[in-house]
């Protein structure tokens, strides 16, 4: 698992493969099972976690007690925590596993420790956040700007493994529409791929 690990990294760094494989040979892979929480929504954080097999479900509880689904993670995806100097430090959203899962587990009390061992690691790790957030900035626009329908197209093209793995209400959920309509969208999709 770890080699999945090492070849996304040389997308990010110019370290030689012996030090890559130093980091990699200091970080935690830990197994969780489907149903696993991860972080609770209210809870402080203490790790990050980077998925090297499986899916995890971000989603918080609105005041109407209703789960609202934000992300799923999978392969090769980085769950970030990106508000740990918040005074509260609380979380707004929880984190569970929609099924069996690898990941690597980040101690972000010992993030400092690891920069300071491994000088690139930092540049590295700012270049996988900025690749991810442009990504997450251009995601939400065009989420903003897409009809219901557009929105489950443009998960067909670019996240389309979600559709088989995730449970409908679920995935409805993270397109903003009822399990209803999101019933009715899939079929008239299929009706025109016809």
């Amino acid at each position: 698992m770890k080699e999945i690990l090492f070849k996304y990294m040389t997308r990010f760094t110019s370290l030689n493969e012996e030090e890559q494989r130093a980091i990699v040979e200091d970080i935690v892979v830990e197994e969780y099972k489907k149903g696993t929480v991860l972080l609770r929504q209210g809870d402080v954080p203490t790790t990050c976690y980077f998925v090297l097999k499986g899916c995890v479900r971000q989603y918080s509880i609105n005041e109407a007690g209703k789960e609202v689904t934000s992300n799923f993670y999978t392969e090769e995806q980085a769950i970030s925590i990106f508000n740990s100097h918040k005074q509260d430090k609380s979380f707004e959203y929880t984190l569970t596993c929609l099924e069996d899962s690898v990941l690597v587990v980040g101690d972000l009390a010992v993030e400092k420790d690891m920069y300071n061992k491994y000088g690139q690691l930092e540049s590295m790790t700012r270049m996988m956040i900025e690749e991810k957030f442009g990504q997450v900035q251009d995601e939400y626009a065009a989420f903003i700007a897409s009809t219901p329908e557009e929105r489950f197209k443009s998960l067909l093209r670019q996240r389309p493994h979600l559709i088989d793995r995730v449970p409908q209400h679920q995935l409805a959920s993270y397109l903003g529409i009822t399990p209803e309509s999101l019933s009715r969208i899939k079929k008239r999709v299929h009706q025109d791929d016809k």
